[in-house]
């Protein structure tokens, strides 16, 4: 029998500018309560979660705010809000973790990419990450252009 192909994630949506803005700490997957005119949105690529993040209501619940998945041109008058609130789904436990570390800690959830699983399943990469200062962007900046010309330098020796 032959072995299965692995397909890569499709990554729809990403948040570069998160690295460097925050520091992130543990990450988990969650995944994403959408519509179907929103999920053949993400599926062209063109959804924004550069200013978004995260929340845990009253209720226990978590939800995804200000991601911005434009609408559909095809769906016609069944299209969706493009930023509207969505619901996350998580374990109980670690939707109670995500809260106590944004309650006491004070960190803030944000969103790193939005992908497509070997099943085609929208899912959602989430930290608990803790803001940045100016020094400490300062520092990341230093570290990667040392690194890019380090890699230079090997390269023309080498």
């Amino acid at each position: 029998m032959a072995a299965k192909k692995e397909r890569p994630l499709k990554i729809a949506a990403e948040n570069r500018r998160a690295r460097y803005n925050y520091e992130i700490g543990e990450t988990f997957e969650a995944g994403l309560m959408l519509t179907g005119t929103e999920v053949k949105s993400l599926r062209t690529g063109k959804a924004t979660i550069a200013e978004s993040y995260a929340s845990v209501d009253r209720a226990g619940e978590l939800y995804l705010v200000n991601a911005n998945i434009p609408e559909y041109l095809q769906a016609n008058r069944f299209n969706h809000e493009p930023k509207r609130p969505r619901k996350l789904l998580l374990r109980a436990r670690e939707i109670v973790k995500l809260a106590q570390g944004t309650e006491r800690e004070g960190m803030t959830i944000v969103p790193l990419k939005i992908y497509f699983n070997e099943k085609g399943r929208a899912k959602i990469e989430i930290a608990l990450a803790r803001g940045k200062q100016l020094h400490d962007k300062r520092e990341t900046e230093k570290k990667r252009d040392w690194s890019r010309e380090k890699g230079r330098l090997l390269r023309e020796k080498g």
